[in-house]
C-alpha cells in the first residue's frame, strides 16, 4: 500500500530542482527545435531522420539496460522516457510511467533516490555493489554492442578495396626515411596483419604509435621486413612514420583521357567469420580511441568534437557515398563513445554517480550529502548544454560554409 502512494505521489516531482530541471530541459529543446529546423530547412532531412534512428536505438538500449538491473535489483523505476521533456505523452503500467517526450535525442530512466537514501526502495539505499551494477550496466551495454553492429557491416555484401598502397613519397629525416622505406614499396603487411588496402594500412600503423612494428613491403619482386616506430605527435602532413602512400592502381585509357583504376572486390563474411571479425574491429576502435587521446598529451593535434548536428551530417554523407555496412560502422564507433563518455567521472554521467559511489567506499561508507551531491550534478548538466551549445554553433557554422566532416 505505501509503495501504491508513492507511485502516486512521486515524491522528488515536486521538488524546486525537479522543476528547475523540467525547465533546463525545455529551454534545450526549444534551442535544439530551431536549430533542428534550421539543418532540415537545408534539405538535409534523410541525414537527420538516420542519425535520430540510429541515436535513438543506442541509447535506449543504454538506459534499458539501467532498467532491466534496477527492476532486477528492487529499484523503484518511476518513469522511462523516450527522447527528453517537455511530454508528448506517457502511460503508468505498474508503478513505471513510460513516456515519450518532444526532444528526439535519445531516451532517460528516472529511478527513485538516486543520491537520496530515505526510501528502502531508493537506488540510493541500495547495497554499493547493486548500485554499481545499476550505474555501469547502460555503457557496459554500449561497448559490447559494437560487436554485433561491426559484425552486421562485416556480414552485408559490400564492395572492399584490394588496391594495397604504395608508397609515393619518403619525407627526409622522418622515422620511415631512417627505417629503410623507398618510393614504390608496396605494403602488404603491418605488425603481422594483412594491409589489403590504403585505409587498412594507416589504421594498422595508428594502432601501434609509439612501439617498434615490423612492416612487409613488396620491392623489386620480393619480400622486405622494415622495423620502425610510429610517432606520437608528427609534425602537420607527415603522418606517424613520414611517408605519402596512395592505392595501387592499373592505367586505362590513351594518353588523352587516362585513368588511374583501383581493384574492388564484394565481400560478405559469414557469421562465423564476421563475430571475430567485429570484436577486432572494437578491440581496433577502442585502441584507437586511446592513441589518439595519448597523442593529444604528447603534442599532437587536439581533438575535433562533433555535435548532433555535425554527427547527423556526418550520417548522411555516409549513407549516400558508403551505403549500409558503413553506417552500421559508424553506429558500433557511435555506440563505443557513448559507453566510454558515460564512465568518465564527470558530474551528471554514470561516470560522475560512480564517482561518488567510490568515495563513499573509500570513507568506509559515510555517504556526501544529497543536497551537495545533486547541486555537482546540475552544475555538470549546465556545462554540457554549455558544451553543446558552443558545438552546435561550430557545426552550424562548417555547414554554412559548405564544408564537410571530411575535408
Amino acid at each position: 500500500m505505501s509503495d501504491e502512494r508513492e507511485t502516486r505521489t512521486d515524491p522528488e516531482g515536486a521538488s524546486s530542482r525537479s522543476r528547475t530541471m523540467r525547465r533546463v530541459n525545455t529551454a534545450v529543446a526549444v534551442l535544439i527545435a530551431l536549430v533542428a529546423t534550421f539543418f532540415l530547412a537545408r534539405d538535409a532531412l534523410t541525414s537527420a531522420a538516420l542519425f535520430l534512428v540510429i541515436l535513438i536505438g543506442l541509447v535506449m538500449e543504454h538506459e534499458l539496460a539501467h532498467y532491466v538491473t534496477a527492476k532486477l535489483f528492487g529499484v523503484h523505476v518511476q518513469e522511462f522516457g523516450i527522447g527528453f521533456p517537455p511530454r508528448i505523452a506517457g502511460k503508468q503500467i505498474g508503478e513505471t510511467v513510460y513516456t515519450v517526450n518532444w526532444l528526439p535525442l535519445g531516451g532517460f530512466v528516472k529511478l527513485l533516490g538516486e543520491e537520496d537514501a530515505a526510501h528502502p526502495r531508493s537506488l540510493a539505499a541500495q547495497a554499493r555493489w547493486k548500485r554499481l551494477v545499476i550505474l555501469a550496466s547502460g555503457s557496459i551495454v554500449n561497448l559490447i554492442l559494437p560487436v554485433l553492429l561491426f559484425a552486421i557491416a562485416f556480414t552485408i555484401p559490400h564492395e572492399e578495396s584490394i588496391s594495397r598502397a604504395i608508397v609515393t613519397e619518403v619525407i627526409a629525416d622522418a622515422p620511415a626515411e631512417a627505417a629503410g622505406f623507398e618510393p614504390g614499396d608496396i605494403i602488404y603487411e603491418v605488425g603481422g596483419r594483412n594491409a589489403k588496402n590504403v585505409s587498412e594500412a594507416g589504421r594498422l600503423i595508428r594502432l601501434n604509435l609509439g612501439k617498434e612494428i615490423e612492416i612487409i613491403v613488396r620491392r623489386a619482386g620480393e619480400f622486405v621486413p622494415i622495423t620502425v616506430e610510429p610517432r606520437w605527435a608528427p609534425p602537420e602532413g607527415q603522418g606517424p612514420t613520414g611517408i605519402t602512400i596512395t592505392p595501387q592502381c592499373t592505367v586505362v585509357g590513351g594518353a588523352a583521357g587516362a585513368e588511374c583504376v583501383s581493384f574492388t572486390e564484394r565481400v560478405a563474411l559469414p557469421p562465423w567469420e564476421s563475430i571475430p571479425a567485429g570484436l577486432q574491429a572494437t578491440i581496433d576502435s577502442v585502441l584507437l580511441a586511446r592513441n589518439d587521446i595519448l597523442s593529444w598529451f604528447k603534442g599532437g593535434g587536439g581533438p575535433q568534437a562533433m555535435g548532433p548536428i555535425g554527427i547527423a551530417q556526418t550520417t548522411g554523407e555516409i549513407a549516400r557515398e558508403e551505403g549500409l555496412p558503413t553506417l552500421f560502422a559508424l553506429a558500433a564507433i557511435l555506440s563505443l563513445n557513448l559507453g566510454v563518455i558515460n564512465l568518465l567521472p564527470l558530474p551528471m554521467l554514470d561516470g560522475g554517480r560512480i564517482m561518488f559511489l567510490l568515495i563513499e567506499v573509500a570513507r568506509r561508507g559515510k555517504r556526501i550529502a544529497p543536497e551537495k551531491e545533486a547541486i555537482v550534478h546540475l552544475v555538470g548538466l549546465v556545462a554540457f548544454i554549455a558544451l553543446a551549445i558552443a558545438v552546435t554553433f561550430a557545426d552550424i557554422t562548417r555547414i554554412v560554409n559548405g564544408d564537410s566532416v571530411f575535408r
